[in-house]
C-alpha cells in the first residue's frame, strides 16, 4: 500500500493521508494537463538517498514551469514522516520516494506537493541481474532543439510522461524491455526512465561516457553520482555527442537510474551486444558508495 503525506502548513511534518480513497481535485492541473513536475528516489532503512541531488534537480524543473517550489525544509520533514509510515505499514527495508508537486485545481492559485512511499518493484532487481534488450527509438526532433525551444521543457522531469510510457510500452510489444531514445539527427539521448552509460577500455584506461546534456537530456542524479565516483576511483570521462554506433563498439552499456540503479544492456534491436559482469560489478560497487 502507497503511503501519502501531503505538504501543509497546518503540518509541519506533513499531514498523511489514506491512499485507498481519493485525495487529489479533478480540477488538479496535475491530473488534467500534467502541469507539474516529480522526482522519484531510493530509500533504504529508512533514509533516503540523493535528497538534496533531486530536490535541486525539481526546483529546476519547478522553474522551467515557473511554478513556485516548497523550500527543501518543507519536503524533507515529509519525506521523513512517509519514511516512517512506510516502515510502520510495511516493515520492508526499501522503498520507492516519489516527490510530487503540481499547479494545482484550476483558478486556485495554490500548488499541490505531496510525497509518496511505495514498495519497490520487484522488476528492479530482476533488470539489473538479467539485463535488457532495448530498442532504439527515434524521439521526434533533434539534438539541437533544446537549444532554439525552451518552452518544449526538454530537460526538466514534469508530470507528462505519457510518450515515455508508451515507448516502454511499445518495447514490450516488440520483445523488448526498454527503450534508448535517439534524436531525428541520429544522436543517443536517454531512456524514458534512465540515463545511457557506457564504458570502453582501451590500452587499460577506463573511460565512461554520457551523452551530452545539450541534446535536450534530463541530468541524471544516479549518473552524475556514478560519474563522481568513478572520476575518483581513476577512470576518465566523457559527454557525447553518441551515436548508435557507439553503443556497439562499447565494451559496455548500461541504463542507470535511481530505482534500478545500474542495469547492463544486452541486446539492441534484437543484436546482442558487449556484456562485461565484471565492469557491472565495477560500477555497481562505486554507485553504492556514493548514494
Amino acid at each position: 500500500m502507497t503511503v501519502l503525506v501531503f505538504l501543509d502548513p497546518a503540518f509541519p511534518s506533513g499531514r498523511v493521508a489514506d491512499a485507498s480513497v481519493p485525495q487529489l481535485l479533478a480540477t488538479d492541473l496535475g491530473a488534467t494537463r500534467g502541469d507539474g513536475v516529480f522526482e522519484s528516489m531510493l530509500a533504504v532503512d529508512g533514509k533516503p538517498r540523493k535528497v538534496s541531488m533531486h530536490l535541486d534537480r525539481m526546483a529546476a524543473s519547478a522553474a522551467a514551469l515557473e511554478l513556485a517550489f516548497p523550500a527543501p525544509g518543507q519536503w524533507e520533514p515529509a519525506i521523513s514522516t512517509a519514511l516512517a509510515e512506510f516502515g510502520r505499514v510495511h516493515g520492508e527495508p526499501q522503498a520507492v520516494v516519489k516527490l510530487i508537486l503540481t499547479r494545482g485545481p484550476e483558478g486556485a492559485d495554490q500548488p499541490t506537493a505531496w510525497v509518496q512511499a511505495s514498495p519497490v518493484p520487484a522488476s528492479a532487481a530482476r533488470q539489473r541481474e538479467a539485463g535488457l534488450d532495448v530498442l532504439l527509438l527515434d524521439r521526434g526532433y533533434d539534438s539541437t532543439v533544446a537549444e532554439h525551444a525552451p518552452w518544449l521543457l526538454l530537460g526538466s522531469k514534469t508530470l507528462s510522461y505519457a510518450v515515455n510510457m508508451a515507448a516502454i510500452r511499445y518495447a514490450r510489444e516488440h520483445g523488448a524491455d526498454d527503450v534508448i531514445f535517439t534524436s531525428s539527427d541520429g544522436k543517443v539521448l536517454e531512456g524514458p526512465t534512465s540515463t545511457v552509460v557506457l564504458a570502453t577500455v582501451q590500452n587499460g584506461t577506463k573511460t565512461l561516457l554520457t551523452p551530452e546534456l545539450e541534446s535536450g537530456i534530463l541530468p541524471g542524479t544516479t549518473q552524475g553520482a556514478l560519474f563522481q565516483a568513478a572520476e575518483n576511483a581513476g577512470w576518465q570521462l566523457g559527454y557525447g555527442p553518441l551515436e548508435p554506433t557507439h553503443l556497439h563498439q562499447a565494451d559496455g552499456v548500461w541504463l542507470v537510474s535511481s530505482i534500478r540503479l545500474l542495469a547492463p544492456v544486452k541486446s539492441i534491436n534484437a543484436e546482442p551486444i558487449a556484456v562485461s559482469p565484471a565492469l557491472t560489478a565495477e560500477l555497481a560497487a562505486l554507485v553504492e558508495t556514493v548514494l
